[in-house]
């Protein structure tokens, strides 16, 4: 594989770091999905060669939002938020892939930061575009999208699940929706996160945006935020950036040196 898989193709192309022998090469048949709608998305892609079409659900119908060509990519928000996929992903002929996960998109970023600038840009430009085609088809439908499916967060529970700090006894209780992040407050941007282990991390080991917990039907899982600068671990197993396990009652989650357990009420 070429070390340059985003190939410069037009404005907002971006350069790959060096090590794309870590990369995994994935081909689809013109028709095929690279993935739909409401799958839970764990890697982004980049089109090395082919076209793909991103769709979504409205009306009852499957809509075109865009057409993807060489060099470009997609599927990078259900990567950075953990949600299930926005739209479908269609090959339009065949393709050939570059398949990013969690852990490789982390370590590009911290290889080349510039790339989180460029994907910026081109997320901006992108949604300037979504935008205007929502206000067409709304035109042409003359009603709004009330039909289009959206991912419900479940009910909270009675007694919210919680994170014990091993030490010291405190309670960290999730939040009452589908995500808890957990990290350190951030007084100079003003954003703390859902659990704030700032009490028990003396030694300051939790980033500011550490890790996340979020729940799927009765499921709960534990995944590393993207940019963490110490480790994440499950039940002492170190969790790869964005890839996330699964959390069980009395399952012991350390954040940087911060150990905690899981715990469910009965």
């Amino acid at each position: 594989m070429s070390n340059q898989v985003f190939k410069s193709t037009g404005t907002g192309a971006t350069p790959a770091p060096k090590k794309a022998s870590v990369y995994t090469a994935v081909e689809h048949s013109a028709g095929n999905y690279v993935f739909r709608e409401g799958e839970l998305g764990r890697e982004m892609f980049i089109i090395q060669e082919g076209q793909v079409e991103i769709t979504k659900r409205a009306g009852g119908e499957e809509r075109q939002l865009a057409v993807l060509d060489k060099g470009d990519f997609f599927g990078e928000m259900a990567l950075l938020e953990d949600l299930p996929r926005a739209g479908s992903a269609r090959a339009v002929s065949h393709v050939r892939l570059v398949q990013i996960n969690g852990s490789t998109f982390d370590q590009m970023l911290r290889d080349n930061p510039e790339i989180a600038v460029r994907m910026m840009r081109k997320l901006s430009r992108r949604l300037r575009e979504t935008d205007q085609q929502l206000r067409d088809l709304m035109d042409q439908t003359n009603r709004g999208f009330s039909d289009v499916p959206s991912f419900q967060e479940p009910p909270a529970p009675s007694a919210p699940e919680r994170l014990r700090h091993a030490q010291s006894g405190m309670e960290f209780p999730l939040a009452r929706g589908s995500e808890t992040t957990i990290g350190r407050k951030d007084p100079v941007t003003g954003i703390w996160p859902d659990i704030d282990l700032s009490p028990v991390d003396n030694q300051r080991s939790v980033s500011r945006r550490h890790a996340k917990i979020y729940r799927r039907g009765a499921k709960f899982f534990l995944s590393e935020e993207i940019g963490t600068v110490n480790n994440t671990f499950l039940n002492g197993a170190r969790l790869e950036t964005g890839i996330p396990g699964e959390l069980k009652a009395g399952d012991e989650v350390r954040c940087g040196v911060v150990a905690l357990r899981f715990e469910i009420p009965n």
